[in-house]
């Protein structure tokens, strides 16, 4: 079963509030197996656009990471971060076929 991903791009215009947000989203990251690959490093736009920020967590599964976005906790979680960000969040089937 191939793994899911959220890929996050976020410009957040108070950091500290924003905070309350990350301490939130511990609990429902926490029940679905979530581990951040990428969160908010050093970054190259080198085609097209972007925003401030880049996360990208993996899930054990597709289903997981969509049943993680729409649990009621992490629903409340986005609640504390809506005045103070503007997120895209892809979320997204991961690829186990062939290589080049």
């Amino acid at each position: 079963m191939p793994k899911g991903y959220w890929i996050v791009r976020a410009d957040i215009t108070d950091p500290e509030v924003y905070k309350t947000y990350q301490a939130a989203n511990a609990a429902p990251f926490k029940r679905f197996g979530a581990r951040f690959l990428v969160r908010a490093g050093g970054f190259e736009v080198v085609e097209g656009s972007s925003r401030a920020r880049h996360v990208v967590l993996e899930f054990p599964s597709y289903e997981a990471a969509l049943a993680c976005w729409k649990s009621d906790d992490y629903q409340a979680a986005i609640k504390l971060r809506e005045k103070v960000s503007t997120l895209d969040i892809v979320v997204i089937e991961g690829y186990e076929g062939p290589q080049p």
